[in-house]
Order: C-alpha cells, then sequence, then structure tokens
C-alpha cells in the first residue's frame, strides 16, 4: 500500500472536517462602542414551535450566531399555542433547550415570554425571568405584577400593529406606569415602525427596542446595511446578563431599523461620532480642500446640509471611506461643517444634528 506524505494527510482531514468549520462562519455586525460603553446587538422578541413559530429553540441561537447577534431572548407566547397537539405547552422548556446552546456560543440568554392579550391592552414581552410559569394567570396586570416580582424587565410589543386608535394610550397602561411594571416599548417590530411608541418613550422616559419578531426560519447568511433584523443596540458597561440588563433598566439603546438608527440624542451624538472619523485635508486649492471621511459602521450615513459650507447632500456608504471636495475661504483654517443626519432619528421626523470637524 502506498503511503501518502504528511500535506496529503493534512488536505485529506481538511477536505473531510471542512463542513464543521464552515457551520460555526460568523459575520459580525460592526457598530462603534461609546465611552464607557460596549455596544451588543440584540434580539430580544422571537418565537418558536413552542407557540407559533417554526423553528426549534436551538435554531434561533444557532441564526443568531450568524448573523452577528451578542443577546437573544425567546419571547413563546403563554396564551397561544397553536402547535399544542404535538409540542406540549412547556412554557420553560424553549429556554432550557436553548441555553446550553447559547453559552456554547457565547451569546447572552435571558429567559422571556410574551404575555398575549387582545389589543388592547396588546401585547407585553417580560424577560430576565427565573421561571415562567406563574405568569400564566387569566388577569392581565396580575400576569405583568408576577413578571416585575421576579425583576423582569417589561415592554410593549409593537404597539400600532392594530392602528392608532387600538394601540392608544389606556388607563391599564397607566397603571402598569405608575406602578413601575412598564419600562419599555417596542418602536419598531420587523418591518414597521410605530411614532406614537417613539414618542411615548421620549414623554415618559421608556426604553427604546427594536427587534424582529422572527417566526419563520432565517435563511439569511450574513447582515447587511440593507438586509438585516431590526434590532436592539444596547450601550453596557460590562457583557453580562445583568450588565444588559442594567443598560436596558437605565435607557441606554437605539434601534436600528432599515437605514435608520434611532434613539435619544445624548446617544445618538456620541454613536454618530463614533461612526464617523473626518481626515485632514490631503489636498487644499486656493477656495477648496479635499478630505476622506470613513463611515465605520454597518448604516449607510446620510447628511443634509444645514449651515455653510460643505456638499448639500452627503451619503456615507457602510464601512467605506468617502472622498469629499469642500468649498472653503480659507483653506489653511480647520473648518466646521453643519449637517442633519437625516437617517439618525431623535424624535418622529426629527433627524439628529451633526457637526463635522475638518481637521487643521
Amino acid at each position: 500500500m502506498k503511503k501518502l506524505n504528511p500535506p496529503r494527510v493534512i488536505l485529506l482531514l481538511l477536505l473531510l472536517a471542512g463542513p464543521l468549520a464552515a457551520a460555526d462562519a460568523r459575520r459580525e455586525i460592526r457598530f462603534p462602542d461609546l465611552p464607557g460603553y460596549g455596544t451588543l446587538k440584540c434580539d430580544l422578541h422571537m418565537h418558536t414551535v413552542f407557540s407559533d413559530g417554526q423553528v426549534w429553540p436551538t435554531v434561533r441561537v444557532d441564526e443568531a450566531w450568524r448573523l452577528g447577534l451578542d443577546a437573544i431572548a425567546i419571547s413563546d407566547h403563554i396564551e397561544y399555542q397553536p402547535h399544542k397537539d404535538d409540542v406540549p405547552t412547556r412554557h420553560n422548556r424553549p429556554f432550557d433547550l436553548a441555553a446550553g446552546a447559547a453559552g456554547v456560543h457565547d451569546l447572552l440568554f435571558p429567559k422571556g415570554t410574551e404575555i398575549t392579550r387582545d389589543t388592547p391592552p396588546g401585547h407585553f414581552n417580560a424577560i430576565f425571568l427565573h421561571d415562567v410559569d406563574p405568569l400564566d394567570t387569566p388577569e392581565f396586570v396580575e400576569a405583568i405584577e408576577r413578571a416585575n416580582e421576579q425583576g423582569a424587565f417589561v415592554f410593549w410589543n409593537h404597539q400600532g400593529w392594530k392602528g392608532s386608535e387600538k394601540g392608544r394610550w389606556m388607563d391599564v397602561h397607566t397603571t402598569l406606569y405608575e406602578n413601575h411594571w412598564l419600562h419599555g416599548m417596542e418602536v419598531c417590530n420587523g418591518d414597521q415602525y410605530y411614532p406614537d411608541a417613539h414618542r411615548w418613550c421620549l414623554e415618559k422616559g421608556l426604553t427604546m427596542l427594536g427587534n424582529s419578531d422572527i417566526h419563520a426560519p432565517d435563511r439569511n447568511e450574513e447582515t447587511t446595511p440593507r438586509l438585516h433584523r431590526t434590532m436592539t443596540l444596547v450601550f453596557v458597561k460590562e457583557r453580562t446578563l445583568d450588565g444588559l440588563k442594567e443598560a436596558l433598566q437605565q435607557g441606554r439603546t437605539a434601534v436600528w431599523y432599515r437605514d435608520q438608527v434611532i434613539g435619544r440624542r445624548e446617544l445618538l451624538g456620541p454613536f454618530f461620532q463614533a461612526c464617523v472619523r473626518v481626515a485632514p485635508p490631503h489636498l487644499r486649492a486656493k477656495n477648496a480642500v479635499w478630505t476622506k471621511i470613513e463611515n465605520t459602521c454597518d448604516v449607510d450615513v446620510k447628511l443634509g446640509r444645514t449651515g455653510g459650507g460643505g456638499p448639500a447632500q452627503l451619503v456615507l456608504p457602510a464601512r467605506t471611506t468617502s472622498l469629499v471636495k469642500i468649498g472653503v475661504a480659507d483653506p489653511a483654517a480647520p473648518g466646521e461643517l453643519s449637517y442633519a443626519a437625516t437617517n439618525f432619528l431623535i424624535a418622529p421626523e426629527e433627524p439628529l444634528p451633526v457637526t463635522l470637524q475638518v481637521p487643521k
């Protein structure tokens, strides 16, 4: 028998092992950390066959790893179990099945559920639970109270999904709010944006969230600026479950929805500055300079001029460097360019004001 030389042995082993290596490939999502905080990419609303989803709980972990997420929560419905003839109603079981895989893939994975009532009053997620079973009670307010007794973070899902009238703020929501039992709202859910929820989060100090509410399998191979889940960006002091919970409680979040980033001005300002870098001009003429502007993140940054100087419109594609000509009176002096980041929303229809500092 002919003896294989070492390189051929190694090649054979690599060919046999190749599919295993590819199965765990991950495409990272690029968003910057903020001063003092790390940025986690989170989807905290998703479903499995244990309610009305179409996949096994561990599949949600595999999808999240592949698509670059850092934290997920499975939030199967308590009251709606359409597969119960085939999958028994066991409210804690989705978490139990997926927790080991989440640990292997280094995903933060709080236990969650969806409290599903008619709209109004609507659907609510509770995460960071210890036991889902006590929430299986006929009284809606009692279910929310029991979640809070476990220290859960509770948020109102897809507030306007059945229209603004059915999604109106009611006395029952005031009861939850005044008892500090409601902590956040989904400003975006899947492919829907809810301006009322956005406005109420600002007015009432509630945390802004965006989630996929995914039911079907996610067949995407990677996250891109134009094809991605709606998700919550959470700015944490530490990458732990406690760190995630603390950041959500304090409202340190932004929402990535389609080509938009939505959040509070005090967070989106530093976030924008971390995404966009202006280099010193490399060429100067009598009335103009040429400089490079880098966009380090995974969202296309869209700018509209609000002051003098600079192009009227600028689009900085994700993860690229753009060459920009700027008209100036003094090419030797540093400059400030006033813009609005039109796809960074600090309130409904209100873009983030930004200043591009052109170094000397």
